[in-house]
């Protein structure tokens, strides 16, 4: 079965990447920050986040193709963090998946408004007639409703101002601040594919304690990463962490007993979605994530 989850997992990538690739593809007087929007929106990565999205929809028995929208839209708030993370006045890193960052290429003004720009089409990507053909216009509202809240001020955006105040130095505010910075995307991901496909209340859950507990696998190997890893495998600078005076998971904990927690939560992970059918797929995605260098 690793095979076939795996091919899963490329297909639904590349159905991601061909649908992104259809955004901001004119050209107006403004056509240099569709250039600068694009420019971060394609340059690759892991695609985790749409990806769950589709596997969710498919889940509960949605059609993933129709969902796309619904996962680009997550992409691009994705993407404008990415942006604006790297900005001088922010992580001031130069390199984003393997080449220069947004404002390296474009300078910063341009930099900061296709963060701008990207973050705006997300809501009009998530209420496009090609995203609300197929389902009851509530989906839709509550499809805002769980995207709005995971990017904003009490999500990623607060997360973002607690790492750049620098005032977390125990292990529950940094929990905290990766809950809020990178954890409530991804159960924002995984809300939209059941919110597309008209999950229950249950599933809803289920899919976000998923969720949860992969965002803290997820946060704990990338600091793992960050001391272990190399820039060629990452597509960005290493020991920044460190550099920076952060603390993270590794220095609190040491790179053997972030080893455990990896594991432990991805088991967890795994065991909210026991009682939803055929989660083959996600439990081998939870694996490859816990296990990766990239």
């Amino acid at each position: 079965m690793q095979d076939a989850y795996r091919k899963q997992y490329q297909a639904d990538c590349r159905q991601i990447e061909n649908a992104l690739s259809g955004y901001f593809t004119s050209k107006p007087n403004w056509a240099i920050l569709y250039d600068a929007m694009r420019y971060s929106l394609l340059a690759g990565g892991k695609r985790v986040r749409p990806v769950l999205t589709l596997a969710f929809c498919r889940l509960f028995g949605g059609e993933a193709e129709k969902a796309l929208p619904f996962a680009c839209a997550l992409e691009m708030i994705h993407t404008y963090s990415l942006i604006h993370d790297d900005l001088p006045c922010m992580d001031n890193d130069d390199l984003r998946r393997g080449r220069p960052t947004c404002h390296k290429v474009y300078g910063d003004a341009m930099a900061l408004l296709a963060g701008d720009g990207l973050l705006t089409a997300a809501f009009e990507t998530l209420t496009s007639p090609a995203s609300c053909c197929d389902i009851p216009p509530e989906r839709t509202v509550q499809a805002v409703r769980v995207l709005s809240r995971a990017a904003g001020a009490a999500g990623m955006v607060g997360g973002q101002t607690l790492d750049m105040a620098g005032v977390y130095r125990s292990l529950s505010a940094v929990t905290e601040m990766h809950q809020m910075k990178t954890g409530a995307l991804l159960c924002a991901a995984s809300e939209l594919g059941c919110v597309f496909a008209g999950a229950g209340e249950a599933g809803r859950l289920a899919a976000s304690s998923y969720a949860s507990h992969l965002g803290l696998a997820f946060q704990v190997r990338d600091d793992m990463l960050d001391v272990e890893g190399t820039e060629t495998e990452l597509g960005k600078k290493v020991g920044a962490d460190a550099a920076d005076g952060k603390i993270t998971f590794a220095a609190l904990w040491g790179l053997e007993e972030c080893k455990r927690v990896v594991a432990e939560e991805t088991a967890l992970a795994v065991k909210a979605l026991a009682d939803l059918g055929d989660v083959g797929y996600l439990s081998w995605l939870a694996g490859v994530l816990a296990d990766r260098k990239w």
